[in-house]
């Protein structure tokens, strides 16, 4: 009690004039009791400008007081934190700050964030440097909890805080941090840079596929059974993929994915549950050929990726004398895999279009051209067999788990179906746009900023017809989200199932299982 007094004393003495040694009485306060240090916790920090000479003293009496065993002394403590943060101080209890996100109790922790805005908005600086100090050289749940720190608050912040200077350091610190992180800590990186206005720009942008191309290590040699070497790759493909634009090139990576992935892609593994990893990697590289600049081995690498595609479309199988099947097992036709392959084809093709005619020797393109009737032929049964199964569904009807898959299985085949068309005309044309099944149809706005493909019609027309009608109107635009692993009772009997494949979760891959009864035209 006389202790407490005594602070008290010393306080009034410390209102009136500057007493050093009344000041390091209240220091001491520390060592008292509960009332002692909920004292100190105030009255330290309120006087700590008068003391200079104290300055050091007084900060390590506030960190006790941070640590000290009695919840509501703690908060006291963190709460007042930010008045010790002036001139060279600030970087240091920046640092103390960062520590004390460690907290779990939850009204702690928010005082710790908000201590942390407020000295964010006297010296960004400096705050960024304790900040980036713990993320480099601090506890794994304090460096954690930094990055998420950093991820959530700095888009919060206002522009004259977030000057040019503070990004360029956000970036300069951040590089060191990527020379040794984890994929999560990889990604949230990514968040916080693509968020600087800064790194906004076409030149930004292309910084942050350079930073993405170092990161995903493309001069390395490719081991598709190293589920390190593939999943670092898709993660830094899937960081870069937004980036790309027709301004900022996809060419490293699609030359990368074309002579290093493909040849290996049913050797891939990965240890995601669940995660169609071919399906995946076609996906992403169908994303990226749209913004593929000029290539070195284009020639070389369009073979490739044609090599690739006939995999996945069948000849038809030989039939006997009498017109049944010889007894061949029946082609799968892969529509989600055909999809990737086709219109990653069709984009890289634009740069040389006399391929099928000039590279291919005659035997080749006829094979070609084969592969491509059966599979229209094929294709133009289930077009008309789901347009009927989506006819007159509106709203809410539209809306189910069976008919959602129905409706990304008509964009699918509609996109495939297009993309023949154009394939097959004399000599081949590479005009048709068409935008990817799992990607949203884009604006008109949007595409006005950035490289877009119009869409094909996903809805069903009044009356069946022999094939899809191309404009730009869509009925329905299903969410991202797993679907279900089978479509039940969706069945055509002769004509097979649609099956699901597990895929990124944003859409289903699908394949027909039995041999198609041949149209009576080709489209």
């Amino acid at each position: 009690q006389r202790y407490f007094s005594t602070i008290y004393v010393n306080k009034n003495l410390l209102s009136t004039a500057v007493h050093k040694d009344a000041y390091q009485v209240i220091l001491d306060g520390v060592k008292g009791g509960a009332k002692e240090k909920r004292l100190a916790a105030q009255f330290i920090p309120k006087f700590f400008k008068h003391f200079p000479e104290l300055a050091d003293s007084a900060i390590n009496a506030q960190l006790d007081l941070c640590e000290d065993e009695d919840v509501s002394i703690r908060r006291q403590a963190i709460k007042e934190l930010p008045q010790f943060a002036t001139g060279d101080n600030l970087p240091r209890v920046a640092d103390i700050l960062t520590q004390l996100l460690q907290s779990d109790d939850s009204a702690e922790f928010n005082l710790v964030n908000n201590a942390l805005l407020s000295i964010f908005k006297m010296d960004a600086k400096g705050t960024l440097g304790g900040l980036f100090s713990q993320i480099l050289q601090g506890e794994d749940i304090v460096r954690e909890r930094a990055i998420k720190f950093l991820s959530t608050k700095l888009k919060t912040l206002p522009e004259e805080v977030m000057t040019k200077e503070v990004e360029e350091f956000i970036l300069t610190e951040s590089k060191k941090v990527l020379e040794d992180v984890t994929g999560e800590e990889f990604v949230l990186f990514m968040k916080i840079l693509s968020g600087l206005k800064s790194l906004q720009t076409v030149s930004g942008r292309q910084q942050l596929v350079e930073l993405v191309a170092e990161q995903a290590d493309l001069e390395q040699t490719f081991n598709p059974s190293d589920t390190d070497c593939v999943d670092r790759l898709l993660q830094c493909t899937r960081q870069a993929v937004p980036l790309f634009s027709k301004n900022v090139h996809s060419t490293k990576f699609v030359t990368y994915f074309c002579e290093h992935v493909l040849p290996n892609l049913s050797s891939l593994t990965t240890l995601v549950e669940g995660l169609d990893i071919q399906l995946e990697v076609l996906k992403l590289l169908a994303e990226m050929s749209s913004f593929c600049g000029d290539m070195e081995k284009l020639e070389s690498n369009l073979k490739k990726l044609f090599d690739k595609l006939l995999e996945y479309m069948p000849l038809p199988p030989e039939e006997a004398e009498n017109g049944e099947n010889a007894g061949n097992e029946e082609p799968k036709l892969q529509f989600s895999y055909v999809e990737c392959l086709l219109y990653s084809f069709h984009q890289l093709g634009r740069k040389l279009p006399d391929f099928l005619t000039a590279k291919l020797n005659a035997e080749k393109l006829k094979d070609f051209k084969i592969r491509l009737q059966y599979f229209a032929r094929g294709l133009q049964v289930y077009i008309r067999q789901l347009r009927l199964a989506l006819q007159g569904k509106t709203g809410e009807a539209l809306k189910t788990e069976e008919n959602k898959i129905k409706v990304v299985a008509l964009k699918i085949t509609n996109n495939i179906n297009v993309l023949i068309k154009d394939l097959f005309h004399i000599p081949p044309s590479y005009k048709s746009t068409v935008t990817l099944s799992w990607k949203p149809v884009q604006k008109a706005d949007a595409s006005q900023k950035r490289a877009s493909e119009d869409t094909t019609s996903s809805s069903p027309p009044k009356k069946p017809s022999a094939g899809p009608k191309r404009d730009a109107r869509q009925i329905y635009n299903p969410p991202s989200g797993k679907y279900s692993s089978n479509l039940g009772s969706f069945s055509y009997g002769k004509l097979g199932n649609w099956m699901s494949r597990p895929g990124n979760g944003n859409s289903p891959s699908l394949c027909a299982c039995r041999h198609l009864p041949l149209a009576s035209s080709l489209l």
